[in-house]
């Protein structure tokens, strides 16, 4: 997929209509000043068209959501609907080839991106306002012009991107096959519901063109996709330029709704898979279940909610509390259009073997059986539900996917209203009525993925699951050229399409007005008032980390914090969960290596209650010493889970690489087995005596004033007594003598994780602005950079690349990161400094006036949502910047010139300073590594030598 992933739970929106069509959406009870309008109408040709007005910010989300995902698919073809998703974005008749990617760092956006799932494919972008009508422009020219484009060459190197995002997203991580295996044995073989989304590798291998133009043609059809706008535009201008080059797209077929069709179990089937890469078993059960926006979907949502989020939760209390057995069970309710399932996942400790833990989950299905969910547990459920709901509204693109969201599934953007009234209508008896008719005494799938030669943990009576495995061949994949230039018929139009739209109006830059504040024991405090939504984001910064670690207590600073919320003198845990949920609260604290940060959203009316229960857990920390040893069980089954997954073990090994291994900073946060084992309960309270009084300042974005938000703090901070504590910056050698490889085998990958980098600049550098922009068209620029278009788009041999600096008040990396098919290891690698050597002779005017275009003109979508104004103003605490730096900045990016960036890429992306991780099948891949001509050790995670392969 061309992909990140975006989450959107929208839970409460009331709606009213009205005559002329359009439909407006109010906050309920609280308040009448929270509304999304909307307005719905249908061309001739049956394109849905959703256009949404929000003027807070120069920015306009456009989405094209075609009503077709796997579901749609034909035994023999799968993974269609995903591979179009991949098509769509490389070529069409009037863009040309590559022509999205260009249009969009051009014109500021955030990046053309889609995704699949079952039941649809959308494509979606943010972009400065002024750029709105070349969107639609290219959008168009997506759904109607883009068919004739599709070469046997295009097929053939798409293929290869998909197979390699299979092989990243399922193949090459723990447990990556547990969904084929669930989903295969759930629905019987005729349900459209029986295949993975990203389909097989054999399916993907045998499509051929008339295929995919069979698919095209059936299902990418006006009358079965929904076009929805929303943002800062002028609506007549809108409609114009839909009708324009919408308008005379043919209507298709009419498409046959599919019926609803739940799975029916004859029987429990227990499967069980040796996973290469996991470390500890992993038992999932699986339930058929009530499809999305039916009456028992609301339900099923509670029930999930109460059994397994939280302290209370009868799995938690059972198989964390009681048993110790695993540290996080997970039950979900995951609605789909034709059908739903109830997912209960529990990764075990160490060892354990998982039919006791299946013994667990029946005893708190008992406990819940006897006692039901409580009104006060339900009342905290939807609290949390009402702040998901609001934090899905803050940003233009959130607010576009629900309405087509509603549009496609409940028929209507209208439903808004009813899935309100189901939502808050749920009740205690309905929770229990849907456990017993989808959980109690019903026939289920489970699944026991244990590490290999482990198949003792795997449940009793289990049989073993059929899983197709990829055989890593060195030349096996099919070849392709991808210089040749399609040659085709052009589409017929009534204007001349092949001509980009101009500009609209430039957009103002819109910065936040920061307010800043000092409370009497110096407290510093930043805001910026946000009154888009009812919430307010937080953020509390505790200056030291990592680096105030002793040097024998490696990973006490994240066990501290992670005790920081398990209660507090006054509160158990179970009691500061219920009391942040019935606020609709939720709070997180991370330690990273220069700070500690506790971060959190509340309504906006419940700000001074959940300030006072934070100041609590500063404050008053509990220090219970059961929880301090599940807390501590915790770290170790998370430390455990690195040792098997690829991508964790490249990160921590760059990073031992680049800072030397015993570098502070080298350091897994975690800590070590051994030394989080080593750690007792006073570690942690001496090392908190030294932390929490180097609190410095609080962030704060939202619907509250400056008045107000002073106020509350000065209140519950009041007792706070900051003490001057010396935080010594540690020494940082950036001085590389020559390139090296460090490989690091992990038998039978079917990817190689490549790490590349050193270590570079400081965020407050005066070159990381300029540096910023010289990486852009390297790696930074996703579709528009080299490394993308040339190891993705050009050869296949992965599904993404990037190259980033990652400074921070410390300097940090350059890194180049990139998961690749494995047996193109070595070419990727020469691939990637073949393009960093030429890249600064390379670098042209049009490529830095490209590059100009996008830092300039994404600049509009900087400050939309929450958390990007917090971001802004941890910026300006961290690196002790003006208010105004962006101003600044602006200045900077209109006056660099081309020597300027020539000289940044012979300074900064210079393969002989790298040094260079490899992470993969040795057994295969080492020789043509070592072939390379550079020095090459084959070492292990530690970085210590280790025996060359037996030949």
């Amino acid at each position: 997929m061309k992909k990140y992933l975006i989450c959107l739970s929208l839970f409460a929106l009331a709606v009213t209509s009205c005559d002329t069509n359009k439909t407006k959406a109010a906050k309920t009870k609280e308040s009448t000043q929270f509304k999304v309008d909307y307005e719905t109408y249908t061309l001739d040709n049956g394109l849905t068209v959703i256009l949404h007005k929000d003027l807070s910010d120069p920015v306009v989300a456009v989405a094209l959501t075609a009503h077709v995902g796997s579901a749609r698919e034909k035994e023999g073809r799968t993974g269609f609907a995903h591979l179009f998703e991949h098509l769509l974005f490389l070529e069409s008749e009037n863009l040309g080839k590559g022509g999205l990617d260009k249009m969009s760092a051009r014109v500021g956006g955030s990046g053309a991106n889609g995704s699949t799932n079952r039941d649809r494919t959308n494509y979606f972008q943010t972009v400065p306002s002024d750029a709105l009508e070349k969107m639609i422009w290219a959008e168009a020219d997506k759904l109607g012009y883009f068919i004739n484009t599709v070469t046997e060459p295009v097929l053939a190197k798409e293929k290869q991107v998909v197979k390699n995002e299979k092989r990243q997203s399922y193949d090459n991580r723990p447990y990556g096959h547990q969904s084929y295996v669930i989903h295969k044995n759930l629905y019987p073989k005729d349900h459209p519901y029986n295949w993975q989304v990203i389909g097989s590798l054999e399916d993907l291998q045998n499509a051929t063109l008339a295929d995919v133009k069979e698919f095209y043609n059936r299902w990418y059809v006006p009358n079965n996709v929904t076009l929805t706008i929303a943002g800062d535009f002028d609506t007549a201008e809108a409609k114009k330029w839909i009708t324009k080059y919408f308008g005379e797209i043919p209507k298709g077929k009419e498409i046959t709704p599919i019926e609803k069709r739940i799975p029916v179990l004859t029987e429990t089937k227990n499967l069980y898979y040796e996973d290469n890469f996991a470390r500890l078993p992993q038992l999932t059960m699986t339930w058929p279940a009530a499809a999305e926006y039916t009456k028992d979907s609301y339900a099923l949502e509670v029930l999930a909610n109460y059994l397994s989020n939280g302290k209370k939760a009868p799995l938690n209390t059972i198989l964390v509390d009681s048993m110790q057995i695993a540290s996080n069970p997970s039950l979900r309710y995951s609605g789909s259009e034709l059908a739903g399932e109830i997912t209960l996942s529990v990764r075990a400790n160490a060892d354990i073997d998982l039919d006791s833990v299946q013994l667990g989950i029946k005893r708190a299905f008992l406990e819940f059986e006897k006692n039901g969910i409580a009104k006060l547990d339900l009342e905290r459920i939807k609290a949390t539900q009402e702040t998901r709901f609001y934090n899905g509204l803050n940003s233009v693109l959130g607010k576009g996917f629900q309405l087509a969201q509603y549009q496609i599934f409940a028929g209507n953007p209208g439903f808004i209203n009813d899935d309100l009234k189901q939502i808050q209508s749920v009740t205690a008896e309905d929770v229990k009525a849907v456990y017993e008719a989808y959980i109690k005494n019903k026939n289920y799938i489970t699944t026991s993925f244990v590490p290999k030669g482990e198949v003792t943990l795997a449940l009793t009576n289990s049989i073993p699951a059929e899983v197709e495995e990829e055989q890593i061949i060195n030349g096996a994949e099919d070849t392709f050229d991808p210089s040749l230039v399609a040659e085709y018929k052009r589409t017929f139009s009534s204007f001349d399409r092949s001509i980009e739209p101009e500009y609209g109006n430039t957009p103002q830059l819109k910065v936040p007005d920061v307010w800043t504040d000092n409370l009497q024991n110096g407290l510093e405090i930043y805001g910026i008032e946000n009154t888009e939504v009812p919430l307010v984001n937080f953020s509390f910064t505790i200056d030291g980390g990592q680096l105030t670690e002793p040097e024998t207590k490696s990973g006490v600073a994240n066990l501290t914090v992670g005790l920081l919320t398990k209660g507090t003198q006054s509160k158990t845990t179970a009691e500061l969960e219920e009391a942040l949920d019935l606020l609709g609260a939720s709070i997180f604290v991370r330690t990273g290596q220069e700070a500690t940060t506790l971060s959190g959203i509340t309504l906006a009316r419940n700000f001074d209650k959940t300030m006072a229960l934070v100041s609590e857990i500063l404050v008053q920390p509990r220090w219970d010493s059961t929880e301090f040893e599940l807390e501590k069980k915790k770290i170790l089954t998370r430390l455990e889970q690195q040792k098997g997954d690829p991508g964790s073990i490249a990160d921590l090994v760059f990073t031992k690489a680049i800072y030397g291994k015993d570098h502070i900073l080298a350091k897994n946060i975690l800590g070590t087995t051994e030394s989080v084992k080593a750690l007792q309960l006073k570690d942690l309270k001496d090392y908190y005596a030294t932390l929490v009084p180097n609190l410095k300042r609080v962030e704060v974005v939202g619907n509250l004033s400056k008045a107000k938000i002073v106020a509350t703090l000065g209140k519950v901070l009041q007792n706070w007594k900051p003490k001057e504590i010396t935080i010594s910056k540690p020494q940082i050698n950036q001085h590389i003598e020559k390139p090296i490889i460090y490989f690091l085998d992990v038998p039978n990958a079917k990817q190689s994780q490549l790490r590349f980098g050193y270590l570079a600049l400081a965020a407050s550098d005066p070159d990381y602005l300029p540096a910023q922009m010289m990486n852009y068209r390297l790696g930074g620029g996703g579709f528009a950079s080299e490394l993308t278009q040339m190891l993705r788009e050009t050869k296949g041999y992965t599904y993404g690349v990037r190259s980033r600096f990652e400074g921070s008040a410390l300097p940090g990396p350059f890194m180049i990161s990139s998961g690749v098919r494995s047996n193109v290891t070595a070419e990727s690698t020469q691939l990637v400094r073949n393009i960093m050597n030429a890249y600064a002779e390379d670098f042209n005017e049009n490529d830095l006036e490209l590059t100009k275009g996008y830092f300039l003109k994404s600049g509009a979508r900087n400050f939309e949502t929450p958390s990007a104004k917090l971001g802004y103003l941890d910026e300006i605490a961290t690196l002790n910047f003006k208010p105004d730096y962006i101003l600044k900045q602006q200045e900077t990016i209109k006056n660099i010139t081309l020597p300027e960036i020539k000289a940044l890429a012979n300074e900064y992306a210079d393969p002989s300073k790298l040094i260079y991780v490899i992470v993969g099948d040795a057994k295969t891949q080492l020789k043509k590594v070592q072939d390379m001509g550079l020095e090459v050790q084959l070492v292990d995670e530690n970085l210590e030598l280790q025996m060359p392969l037996k030949k």
